[in-house]
């Protein structure tokens, strides 16, 4: 309110101001006359100019008011261009920020993104929305939104307290006991491992696997004639099983090398020995098909001496054994070597406290859920301890035998299958035991953030590498360009640009057309590990790229099926309209992409209540007012399909797909 009257106050004594400025301006004119009619009126011009000091006052005065609303003027022009700077919306951005994260800190959606970044350099084909986005876009979208960028340092974390468990120290040596070896039967493919197992177990688990193959691996006890108890692993011998062999390697005291009598030392024979080198492990030899008429143990005894494998007969300490797995020939006398030799290695173990042991392997049951096959190193497992193991936990609701047989403990050097997982640990993770659930769900949270921590700084660490790039190919084609006027700058970034775009769509659509999409399911998690390490090997994507969709342990289920049939992707209809074009009108269906994404080339169907009514292609695809050939998850789009006749319905499904009827092949040998 005093603002208010103040300006009336300045107001009115400006208006005076004017006034009296007026009639200066009048006194002055009368001045000019003066020299004309000075002679003739000279006392009337003296009254006239009687005060020659007030019009200097009336001049300071009139000038103070201009300046005072000049002053005010500008002091309210400053404050409407601070409110406007103060009205832009500050974003606070980091490095390596996904297009998602950009979207949520603008409060924008990622329609914007890829809006803002159309005609640049960035292939939007390939732009996802958690695609990571290098400093130049970021900055890039900020400026065509006419928002502030604010750069943000990454927030660091507060330093969480260690919460992992962790192995027991040693106990007292008093209250150790002998315990049973536990031995790995390991050699080369086809060299008799299983029939031999099957020999030692009285079962016929040969019979039962596929291709001669061991499928992973298995642990069961055999008690001996004597008394004495021992606990076999069994080990594929396939090439795709390496890491499988190195982990069984790794829970034993004793390893079982098999080698044919008429086949010598292969490569799974070299790769054994040198497992059990790394791991420290002692080696019998069994050389097999001794029954054969075309052995010769003796040539296997020679092939061994190159790597360092020498047995008693030629002067070193590895016990060799000529058996016939087949006929059961001397198979005592392999089971008293082994034994032999656990006696000098005097094994022993604590079977109080806390449990300690290793996963040898995990499935799924269906009936059963996550199981586990483990060894336990220390302590004694009972009903309802609670267990960790990676990042999953367990409480013990039922332990049985390689039998199927329900068991109430599980000592040292004894395998056991474990029900009671909430979720599946790998093969090769160490299991201890916790003192209550919240313990074990303290554990396992500190261990996936750990994981977490880990990937953050690997992502961060690449995205500084990309980053990196960036600057360098920017530095060298401003060093390209640098010479150049900007004129001829524009026309040689235009011509390349012309160049590149319609290679980039025809490489898109080679690619794309030379693309398998793989879902992988194992019967275990090592099966499943093996096949993966397989598909590290594949060398012949010139020819055809493979993309892993999903893999996992267990049956293939309906999901698994679902997810093969709709790995294309899809969209649903959000709202129905029509356009004119010339006389005819075109209905159009209003879509957001659910899955994958809709290319524009390849075919489509329109699906109503789970039933395909209509399959063709599309005369039109569009993105707000934009022609478009690939739509991505989460975008909105218009379409309009090859057949006038059909009428759209909101909640009807659209589903890209592809049909091909190609005889490939491939230069790739698996191994196999």
């Amino acid at each position: 309110m005093n603002q208010k009257i103040l300006k009336l106050e300045n107001l009115r004594r400006f208006h005076t101001v004017c006034r009296q400025l007026h009639s200066l301006c009048q006194r002055r004119m009368l001045a000019q006359w003066r020299h004309v009619f000075s002679s003739a009126y000279p006392a009337w011009t003296a009254q006239l100019y009687a005060h020659p000091g007030q019009t200097d006052v009336l001049i300071r005065a009139a000038l103070s008011q201009q300046r005072l609303l000049a002053t005010k003027k500008e002091e309210r022009s400053q404050k409407s261009q601070l409110s406007s700077r103060k009205s832009k919306k500050e974003v606070e951005v980091w490095i390596g920020m996904t297009v998602e994260e950009l979207a949520r800190a603008m409060e924008k959606d990622i329609d914007f993104i890829y809006e803002s970044l159309m005609n640049t350099a960035v292939d939007i084909d390939s732009l996802e929305a958690d695609s990571h986005l290098d400093e130049v876009w970021i900055k890039e979208v900020i400026k065509k939104s006419g928002m502030k960028l604010k750069w943000s340092k990454l927030k660091q974390d507060k330093v969480r307290e260690n919460k992992d468990a962790v192995k027991r120290p040693q106990g007292d040596p008093a209250l150790l006991i002998p315990r049973s070896p536990v031995v790995a039967i390991m050699g080369h493919v086809d060299h008799g491992k299983t029939t031999l197992l099957d020999q030692l177990r009285k079962t016929q688990v040969a019979a039962m696997e596929v291709g001669g193959i061991t499928q992973h691996i298995g642990a069961f006890l055999v008690s001996l004639p004597s008394g004495e108890k021992i606990t076999f692993l069994d080990t594929p011998g396939h090439a795709a099983f390496s890491a499988m062999r190195a982990r069984g390697a790794q829970v034993t005291d004793i390893i079982i090398l098999v080698v044919a009598a008429d086949d010598g030392v292969m490569k799974q024979t070299v790769e054994s020995i040198q497992h059990a080198k790394d791991a420290q492990v002692p080696i019998v030899l069994a050389i097999n098909k001794c029954d054969k008429a075309e052995a010769n143990p003796e040539k296997a005894k020679k092939e061994l001496l190159a790597y360092d494998v020498v047995c008693e007969d030629y002067g070193g300490d590895v016990q060799a054994v000529h058996v016939s797995a087949l006929t059961g020939d001397n198979m005592m006398a392999l089971t008293e070597a082994t034994v032999a030799l656990a006696e000098m290695l005097e094994l022993k173990a604590d079977p109080t406290g806390p449990v300690e042991g290793t996963v040898i392997e995990s499935f799924t049951d269906k009936g059963r859920g996550p199981v586990t096959t483990a060894i336990i190193q220390r302590g004694t497992l009972k009903k309802g301890s609670i267990l960790v193991a990676g990042k999953s936990w367990a409480k013990v609701r039922l332990m049985f035998d390689e039998n199927g047989k329900t068991i109430n403990e599980a000592c040292p050097s004894m395998p056991v299958g474990i029900i009671g997982w909430r979720d599946l640990p790998s093969a090769g993770d160490e299991i201890l035991e916790v003192e209550s659930e919240a313990r074990a769900r303290e554990v396992v949270d500190w261990r996936k953030y750990e994981q977490e921590q880990e990937k953050s700084k690997e992502d961060l660490k690449l995205i500084e590498e990309k980053r990196k790039e960036h600057q360098e190919a920017h530095q060298k084609a401003r060093e390209k360009y640098g010479t150049l006027s900007w004129k001829e700058r524009s026309f040689i970034k235009y011509k390349e640009k012309k160049q590149q775009q319609p290679l980039k769509l025809k490489e898109k659509v080679e690619r794309d057309s030379d693309v398998l999409p793989i879902i992988i399911k194992g019967d275990v998690d090592g099966s499943l590990e093996a096949i993966l390490n397989i598909m590290d090997t594949y060398d012949a994507s010139h020819e055809c790229e493979l993309e892993l969709v999903h893999f996992g342990v267990g049956d293939i289920s309906e999901n698994d099926v679902n997810l093969a049939e709709t790995f294309n992707g899809e969209a649903s209809i959000l709202a129905t309209f029509s356009i004119t074009e010339g006389k005819k009108k075109i209905p159009v269906a209003g879509c957001r992409v659910q899955k994958g994404q809709l290319e524009k080339q390849k075919k489509f169907k329109l699906i109503r209540n789970g039933h395909v009514i209509w399959k063709g292609s599309l005369i039109s695809l569009k993105h707000h007012k934009d022609d478009i050939s690939v739509i991505k998850t989460g975008m909105d789009c218009g379409l309009s399909l090859d057949e006038e006749k059909i009428e759209f319905k909101v909640g009807d499904g659209i589903v890209c797909y592809e049909e091909k009827e190609v005889a490939a092949k491939t230069s790739w040998d698996p191994g196999f």
